[in-house]
């Protein structure tokens, strides 16, 4: 049987690198998106091909048009098809900022590529799907609890990731005519490197209860969450949200 491709964009590190992981596993051919160059991330990538993975690397920056392109005609010309595309590719703020102080430089650089660039690649890859009858395909965004739990110190965040939320319901809309499901996991406090700055204030908080399961997300966990949706475990359920935080969300007394 004829393998299937997922691109994964920000895939070669964090949350990005454990879906590529599990889908690798899962019996995947990878395309990873990413915007080091390709000599940084090859030990990174090896392991992924000593799962059985075919593994090309796709450089480029999906907050540009043309770059979102580049990686669609090396996927589509090296592959074939595209069976499964993962928005997971963001970024976080440089600077912590109160919502009275964010600049419109940040707001730019977290909105076009945590949303715009997601939004118009995933037009992009869903009119190539449409244009392949019968091809068993789906797409998975990965936002944020931040998509509900308001940040006043990274707002542009949060905005991008409610906007991510949205644009899954939207596309899953317009797809589901189409036979191709469209899913949202929405991740909470998870150990990457994005992380890595407010260790300490997150320690305080999971020691103190902010989670129902007293421990750190791993990108391990978002993984297997992608894997069980990439495999078509949930063919009708388009338009979900998979919780992955541990428990933050549910509301307690």
């Amino acid at each position: 049987m004829k393998k299937r491709t997922a691109l994964i964009t920000g895939g070669s590190r964090g949350i990005g690198l454990g879906i590529a992981q599990h889908l690798a596993q899962q019996g995947f051919n990878l395309a990873i998106n990413g915007v080091r160059a390709e000599d940084v991330v090859q030990e990174t990538l090896q392991p992924l091909r000593e799962a059985g993975a075919e593994v090309i690397y796709c450089r480029g920056d999906i907050a540009a048009a043309a770059e979102r392109e580049q990686v669609l005609q090396k996927t589509y010309g090296h592959f074939g098809e595209l069976h499964v595309l993962v928005n997971n590719a963001g970024v976080a703020p440089k600077e912590r900022k109160d919502v009275l102080e964010t600049t419109e430089e940040s707001y730019d650089r977290l909105l076009d590529t945590n949303l715009k660039g997601a939004f118009f690649l995933t037009q992009s890859v869903a009119n190539r799907m449409i244009a392949t009858p019968g091809l068993r395909a789906c797409i998975i965004n990965i936002s944020s609890i931040s998509a509900t739990v308001a940040s006043i110190n990274r707002g542009e965040y949060c905005i991008a990731k409610a906007g991510l939320s949205m644009m899954t319901q939207l596309f899953a809309v317009r797809l589901g005519p189409h036979g191709i499901p469209v899913y949202e996991v929405r991740p909470g406090v998870i150990a990457t490197d994005m992380t890595t700055g407010v260790q300490e204030k997150y320690d305080r908080l999971i020691a103190d209860g902010l989670l129902v399961q007293p421990r750190w997300g791993l990108p391990d966990d978002v993984g297997k969450a992608v894997a069980m949706l990439a495999s078509g475990a949930l063919p009708y359920s388009t338009g979900q949200v998979v919780m992955v935080d541990g428990g933050l969300t549910i509301s307690r007394l």
